[in-house]
């Protein structure tokens, strides 16, 4: 397949203009009539994963997060980013993003998150454009089949997004048993103020800092730290799925290593 050929179907599962005005998704690198054969779909455009497609053959390279940004003022060889932009030219890698868009498209990040944590998912937690007349946005705001404790939630995170460990705000304020909820894959530290406007008494996102956890606690609602790769690694087999489906086997689809960005020690 063209890697155009490519881009068109992948702006279909996620149209652009969904994306928020900040965000740069689309087509980032590369030749747009490259005859592509094996893509390798990751979350970000690390050194680690532009090495692991040179090393199993790819063409072509989709991530969630941006590796561009911000205009490039200069491409050489003396910034991580302009770096990996030549390694990539240089391999004849083609490169795509979906970033804001897949997070707020239906049936992608949002609605991916809340079905995988077993929400009964009621409206996004902030909306910011309509499909066919439906509010979609970031994140969801929904109900647990059955209530449960902060602990036991943390836990049902843990295991249904195969994390390594969470962390938890709130439960020591939060002692009732937990129903109402919101999920915030990414950076969630601005969705708190959104969640505690609809009602949630818990929030599972990522990226959560100090204030924004206390502060979430002290307002009774608790927050589980997911992580950012922890909640939206689910991104790369969806989306590796899906090249397979649209390709009718003509791509070779490879999923990027895990790469679970934080340890404990």
């Amino acid at each position: 397949m063209r890697c155009s050929e490519i881009v068109t179907y992948l702006e279909k599962l996620a149209p652009p203009e969904y994306a928020c005005e900040w965000d740069n998704p689309g087509f980032q690198v590369g030749r747009s009539d490259k005859d592509v054969k094996r893509v390798l779909v990751a979350l970000d455009a690390t050194d680690e994963v532009i090495r692991q497609a040179e090393e199993e053959g790819a063409d072509m390279i989709v991530t969630h997060h941006p590796l561009i940004f911000k205009p490039l003022r200069q491409v050489n060889d003396e910034n991580f980013i302009s770096r990996r932009v030549l390694h990539m030219i240089r391999a004849d890698l083609c490169y795509f993003v979906m970033h804001t868009n897949f997070d707020i498209a239906p049936g992608c990040m949002a609605d991916l998150a809340a079905e995988r944590l077993g929400m009964i998912a009621e409206e996004p937690l902030e909306t910011t454009a309509e499909a066919d007349g439906v509010p979609v946005g970031i994140g969801k705001v929904g109900w647990l089949s059955r209530a449960m404790t902060g602990g036991e939630l943390a836990g049902r995170g843990r295991e249904r997004f195969d994390l390594p460990f969470v962390t938890v705000y709130g439960t020591e304020q939060v002692t009732q048993p937990l129903q109402r909820i919101a999920i915030s894959p990414g950076s969630g530290g601005s969705m708190v103020g959104e969640a505690l406007r609809k009602g949630v008494s818990a929030l599972i996102t990522g990226d959560i800092g100090h204030h924004d956890g206390i502060d979430a606690a002290a307002n009774h609602m608790a927050v589980i730290d997911a992580g950012h790769y922890g909640l939206e690694h689910i991104f790369i087999p969806f989306v590796a799925e899906f090249l397979e489906q649209i390709s009718g086997g003509e791509l070779s689809v490879i999923q990027a290593r895990e790469a679970f960005p934080a340890r404990l020690f």
